[in-house]
């Protein structure tokens, strides 16, 4: 009878074993699932794609730059990419949704159209990711934020160094990177306005569209230049026109024939300008629009109140301050 009763409590007692603890020992657990390789979800770091118009000129790295030192500053993740060219507007539609797919914290966008990825930008906001729109805004006023250099007022300045340089008179004309980004659309009626409201005696003769390819806006500057061969001036709109421009006039032996205004800076121009084949040209920061875009998309991730626009400024820069502080803060290589 001991025997028997000895082995009834010794099996009451691993019953009990087995049924768990008094609560003051952890059972064994398993991580909580989640779809980032089992880590806490709470330990992640904020996610923050952004969507450029390119990667291709030197403008569009430096404000890469700037998004990833705000990045480590504020101890969040972003990627940053754009299509080869500044043409391929379904290209970038694509990778819009894939930043969507992945649902981030907030999404950094420049628009090389200003009307295509409204549909797109809806699906963010119905999802509740706020949008940073940088250097190129959208026809719609789903983006939280717009970081952006005052394209029309820097392109008027452009157009009265133009006026001043060609003495007020003759046949000039433009290359732009695109007609559909407010980027190119404001450029091109920055200048052009400003050349048919104050200087009655300077023509423009011709406006073309580069898409940003150094070589296509090269053989466009080129094509100008035979059919006007009285053309005094040239103002390049962005770093890919500007290249193209430069090449132009030195392929065609023009070098100190034609007054020639770029947009943005970057070696070639830089070069160009300290070599006399360029007067001049407009720089953006580009620094701090790609580190004000991601300040931007964390506060508004956050519910925090941002300004509907960020002005990041611009100068224009030639042989007489190029090397100045103020130029050399917002000019690359």
């Amino acid at each position: 009878m001991k025997k028997g009763l000895f082995m009834l409590v010794l099996a009451i007692v691993m019953v009990i074993s087995a049924c768990g603890s008094n609560g003051n020992e952890p059972a064994a657990t398993t991580a909580p699932k989640t779809d980032n390789g089992g880590k806490d979800a709470q330990a992640e770091k904020m996610y923050i794609p952004i969507v450029s118009k390119g990667f291709q000129h030197q403008f569009w790295q430096a404000v890469k730059n700037g998004a990833e030192k705000a990045a480590a500053e504020l101890g969040v993740e972003i990627t940053f990419e754009g299509p080869e060219t500044e043409s391929q507007v379904d290209k970038q539609l694509e990778m819009l949704q894939v930043a969507l797919d992945k649902k981030p914290s907030a999404i950094g966008f420049a628009a090389l159209d200003s009307q295509a990825s409204i549909p797109l930008l809806q699906k963010a906001k119905d999802a509740g990711i706020p949008i940073i729109a940088f250097d190129s805004g959208v026809d719609s006023d789903i983006p939280s934020s717009l970081v952006t250099t005052d394209n029309v007022a820097a392109a008027g300045m452009a157009a009265d160094k133009m006026s001043e340089l060609i003495g007020g008179e003759g046949e000039i004309a433009v290359i732009v990177h695109d007609q559909t980004s407010r980027t190119g659309i404001d450029r091109r009626d920055g200048f052009v306005n400003r050349i048919k409201e104050k200087y009655p005696n300077i023509k423009i003769v011709d406006i073309q569209y580069g898409g940003g390819d150094h070589l296509k806006s090269t053989d466009l500057a080129k094509a100008i230049m035979q059919a006007h061969p009285n053309l005094k001036g040239f103002f390049g709109a962005n770093e890919g026109s500007a290249i193209g421009v430069i090449n132009a006039v030195t392929e065609m032996k023009a070098e100190g024939k034609i007054t020639v205004i770029g947009y943005d800076s970057g070696k070639a121009q830089i070069d160009a300008i300290k070599s006399g084949l360029m007067a001049g040209a407009i720089s953006q920061n580009p620094v701090g629009i790609g580190y004000e875009t991601v300040k931007a998309a964390v506060a508004a991730s956050k519910g925090e109140a941002v300004a509907a626009k960020i002005d990041s400024g611009f100068v224009w820069f030639d042989k007489t301050n190029i090397d100045s502080e103020e130029v050399r803060a917002v000019i690359y290589e």
